[in-house]
C-alpha cells in the first residue's frame, strides 16, 4: 500500500509491543504503543489511528472495556481492531468478535499471517475512508444544490406572494373603506392561531406551517370582490336586499376561482387554505352564516380564525356608514357573538391576546 498508516499497539507486555512495532514498521507503517486501555484511549483521542492491535488481558482498562468504548463512540467506531490472544483464549476471541473486533492474532505471531491480516484490515479501512469522503462530498454538493433550490423556490414564492397580495389589493381598491385591512388581517390571524396553538386540542393541528400558510393566505379572503360590480362595492348607503345577495356571492366566486387554480397545483397548500377562507369566512358557528350555512367545526379552522379577525377589523375601522368602535366596544360585541357567530375557542384566543390586537390596530391604522 502507498499510504503510510498509523497502527496503535496495545499490550501490557513491553517485549510484545516492541516486537509487533518492529514488524509493523517493517511493513511500511508507523506505530504508537500503549501499555493498557486507559493509556491507549488517551492516545486515540489525540491522534486517531488507522488500526488497533489490542491485547485482551491488561490492567486498568482491559481489551474488552476499550473495545466496548470504541464501538459505542460514533467518532471512533470505524477504527478496525485486531485482537491479540493466546491459543487458550478462544472464548475471549469469540466475545471480542461479537463486540465488533475485525479479526484476531494468536501469540506467538506468524509473520506472514500478521502481514496479511494487518494489510487486509488497513485496505478495508482506507476503502471505507475513501467511500465516506466521497459520500460526504456528494452530501455537501447535494446540500449546496438544495440550498440553491430553496433560495430559488423562496424567490419564486416571494414573487408569487407579491403578485397574490397585489391582486388582493386590486380587489380591495374597489372597496373605498378597507384601508390597511389586509395588513391587519394577516397579523390578527397569526396572533389568533398562535394563541389557539397553546390549547390542548389544537396542538396536533396548528403548527408553524399552518400559521405561516394562514398568514400568507389570509389576504385572499375577499378576492371574490373582483367579480362584484363597483356600484355595489362603492355604495355608501345601506345595500338593498338584491345588492346584498350580490355582495354575498363574493365568497363563492373567490373560493371557486382559487379551487380551480388549486386543481392545477394540488400541492399548493396556500391555495387550498385560501379557497377555504374565501368560501367560509362569512359562515357562523351556529349555522346562520353564508354561503353554505355551515355549522360548528364544519367550518374550516382557518376560516373560523379569520372570521373573528375580520369582524374585529370591521368594528374598529371607520366606514362611510359608521365611526370606528373602540376596542372595548368591539370586544363586547365579539363576546356577545361567542357560540353564535364565533367559535368559542377562537374567542378565548382573542381574549388571551387582546393586547396584541390593540397594538396591531394602532400600528396599521388606516391612512
Amino acid at each position: 500500500m502507498n499510504k503510510i498508516s498509523t497502527v496503535l499497539i496495545v499490550d501490557d507486555i513491553l517485549v510484545n509491543r516492541e516486537l509487533l512495532s518492529a514488524h509493523i514498521e517493517a511493513f511500511g507503517h508507523q506505530t504508537m504503543l500503549a501499555e493498557n486501555g486507559k493509556v491507549a484511549l488517551s492516545m486515540i483521542k489525540k491522534n486517531k489511528p488507522d488500526l488497533i492491535l489490542l491485547d485482551i488481558i491488561m490492567p486498568e482498562m482491559n481489551g474488552f472495556e476499550l473495545l466496548k468504548f470504541l464501538k459505542s463512540d460514533i467518532n471512533l467506531k470505524d477504527i478496525p481492531v485486531l485482537l491479540i490472544s493466546a491459543m487458550d483464549e478462544m472464548d475471549d476471541i469469540v466475545k471480542g468478535i461479537e463486540l465488533g473486533a475485525e479479526d484476531y492474532l494468536v501469540k506467538p505471531f506468524n509473520l506472514p499471517i500478521l502481514k496479511v491480516r494487518v494489510t487486509k484490515c488497513l485496505e478495508k479501512k482506507h476503502a471505507y475512508d475513501r467511500e465516506k469522503y466521497y459520500l460526504d462530498q456528494i452530501k455537501s454538493i447535494n446540500n449546496s444544490l438544495q440550498d440553491r433550490v430553496n433560495k430559488q423556490v423562496k424567490e419564486i414564492t416571494d414573487a408569487q406572494m407579491g403578485m397574490i397580495f397585489g391582486m388582493c389589493k386590486i380587489a380591495e381598491s374597489s372597496d373605498l373603506d378597507t384601508g390597511e385591512h389586509l395588513d391587519r388581517m394577516r397579523e390578527y390571524c397569526k396572533i389568533l392561531a398562535t394563541s389557539l396553538r397553546i390549547q390542548e386540542k389544537y396542538k396536533d393541528t396548528i403548527d408553524d406551517v399552518f400559521i405561516d400558510t394562514l398568514y400568507k393566505a389570509s389576504p385572499l379572503h375577499d378576492i371574490g370582490k373582483i367579480g362584484i360590480p363597483d356600484h355595489i362595492l362603492k355604495k355608501t348607503g345601506k345595500l338593498t336586499p338584491d345588492e346584498f345577495e350580490s355582495m354575498k356571492r363574493h365568497s363563492k366566486k373567490g373560493a371557486q376561482a382559487l379551487y380551480d387554480v388549486f386543481k392545477e397545483h394540488s400541492s399548493n397548500h396556500l391555495l387550498f387554505m385560501g379557497a377555504q377562507i374565501a368560501g367560509s369566512h362569512h359562515e357562523k358557528w351556529d349555522g346562520s352564516g353564508y354561503p353554505a350555512a355551515l355549522k360548528g367545526t364544519e367550518i374550516p379552522l382557518a376560516a373560523r380564525i379569520l372570521a373573528l379577525g375580520d369582524v374585529y377589523d370591521a368594528l374598529t375601522s371607520k366606514r362611510s356608514y359608521k365611526e370606528a368602535f373602540s376596542h372595548e366596544e368591539s370586544k363586547k360585541i365579539i363576546l356577545e357573538g361567542e357560540g353564535r357567530h364565533f367559535d368559542p375557542d377562537v374567542v378565548k384566543a382573542f381574549l388571551d391576546s387582546e393586547s396584541d390586537f390593540i397594538k396591531i390596530k394602532d400600528r396599521f391604522h388606516d391612512r
